[in-house]
């Protein structure tokens, strides 16, 4: 956790997350503050790249299991095309590999959904003066994985650890690759690719080991 001393007056933010009343608490916690200001609110990945191309906020608080193409593409998307926009990951996700995948996509900082509410004000401010905030208990989980070179979802590529995920809640590919906008026949090649390196059989495979390595 990188910390400065001091925050810009006027924070503009955007909040993404598929669920409304989420949202609402997001922003109701936020509007607590006098320096920061929510400007627009996503509900999906798509959405959340179109507003902070037309508003270019300061800060992006996004969720990583979204619609559509899903929180970490939209992440990288926007960082790549926006790299002065500093974006929060703010996940129910709080074990290995999913910090260093999205901070590898170009989140500055990752927070858990169980954290107190003044640590997400801290780190959207922290986050927006340059720096980074992950939380410690993630940190921990971080440092943890490293010690374990043998996880076997590293193997997994970007976009086979993003279909992984989808199929982990007990998706069909039919639903991922209407979920993800690609063809049927990609997200079969990508789930025959999972399957293979991580030694499993059938979709009901997917969702036991996701439940054994606390991803769900």
């Amino acid at each position: 956790m990188q910390k400065r001393n001091s925050y810009k007056p006027n924070i503009n933010v955007v909040i993404a997350d598929d669920h409304e009343i989420v949202r609402a608490g997001f922003k109701q916690l936020l509007s607590t503050t006098t320096d920061i200001h929510v400007l627009a609110e996503a509900s999906s990945g798509e959405q959340a790249i179109e507003l902070s191309i037309d508003l270019e906020p300061d800060v992006v608080i996004m969720d990583i299991n979204m619609p559509g193409i899903g929180g970490i593409e939209a992440i990288r998307r926007i960082s790549a095309r926006l790299p002065d926009i500093s974006i929060i990951a703010l996940t129910v996700h709080e074990s290995e590999p999913f910090p260093t995948r999205v901070l590898a996509a170009g989140a500055k900082s990752y927070l858990s959904k169980r954290c107190a509410p003044q640590e997400l004000v801290q780190a959207v401010r922290q986050t927006c003066s340059g720096g980074s905030y992950i939380s410690e208990e993630i940190r921990a989980e971080m440092g943890k994985a490293k010690l374990d070179h043998n996880n076997p979802l590293a193997l997994l590529t970007s976009r086979e650890f993003q279909v992984f995920n989808i199929m982990a809640e007990g998706k069909t590919a039919i639903e991922v690759g209407d979920e993800m906008h690609l063809s049927h026949k990609t997200i079969h090649t990508h789930r025959s690719k999972i399957l293979k390196k991580l030694g499993l059989e059938t979709n009901l495979d997917i969702v036991e080991f996701a439940r054994q390595h606390d991803l769900i």
